[in-house]
């Protein structure tokens, strides 16, 4: 389970998180919607340790990420797999070099024909075909980088995975694919999943759960059905404008 008690966080005078509680269970998917800049990738690093709030705390399985000494929060982070928006792939490795770097545990690391044998697994669950372990990053697609970088993110059988904006800058094809993928890993892996995204629709389809983060806080969360039957003003708005939702209000 992974849970926020009351997270504050700001940049200067800039508050980014304001008194967020949230939470996700085992298993779980729950898509974290939001306009861009709002705090969703902030929210994503405290809960992986990247930053630590200004008050309040975060949960990972009971233990609290901020106060995790560095071995344990290495340990944590071997449990966790997270796909940035744009792949983050290291331009001077190849795409099996890359994948391989999610394997967490050190023994299988070193063993090649176990990382041979897990690079070409899991670039066929993000429906690409072993050859293109071969290639350099500055050969791929867009959409192809970030099927790459999930397939790191899942390459070390990860309990949790966190997307990043999975959709952005893809076209309506390609971003339907794109949900359709992370609708079939989370029917295989089973891992408790956040999703951060700006798209409803895509959402809709793929969370079990939705939670919008509004000036700082969650201002809603609930299940699609919950969302399109919502009256709070905030929530119509944000679906009007990314759901045209309006049409069939």
């Amino acid at each position: 389970m992974i849970e926020l008690r009351n997270v504050h966080k700001r940049f200067g005078r800039h508050v980014v998180l304001d008194g967020v509680d949230f939470s996700v269970s085992t298993g779980e998917t729950v898509a974290l919607l939001g306009p861009s800049g709002s705090g969703k990738s902030v929210l994503l690093k405290h809960i992986i340790g990247l930053m630590r709030p200004d008050q309040g705390d975060v949960l990972v399985e009971g233990a609290s990420v901020p106060a995790l000494s560095r071995r344990s929060l290495a340990a944590l982070r071997g449990k966790i797999g997270y796909a940035f928006q744009t792949g983050a792939l290291f331009d001077s490795m190849t795409v099996y070099e890359n994948i391989r770097l999610g394997i967490s545990d050190d023994r299988c690391y070193r063993d090649r024909s176990f990382c041979t044998s897990r690079v070409a697994e899991c670039l066929g669950l993000v429906n690409l075909s072993e050859d293109v372990g071969r290639l350099m990053p500055a050969a791929l697609s867009g959409g192809m980088r970030k099927r790459v970088g999930i397939a790191r993110a899942i390459a070390g059988n990860p309990k949790y995975l966190l997307y990043d904006e999975p959709t952005s800058g893809l076209d309506p094809v390609n971003a339907d694919a794109m949900d359709a993928l992370i609708e079939g890993l989370q029917k295989r892996l089973h891992a408790t999943s956040i999703v951060v995204s700006h798209d409803v629709r895509g959402s809709f389809k793929i969370a079990d759960r939705i939670a919008l983060l509004h000036n700082g806080r969650i201002r809603a969360v609930g299940t699609a059905e919950e969302f399109m039957a919502a009256k709070d003003g905030v929530v119509r708005e944000f679906l009007e404008r990314d759901f045209e939702f309006a049409a069939g209000a």
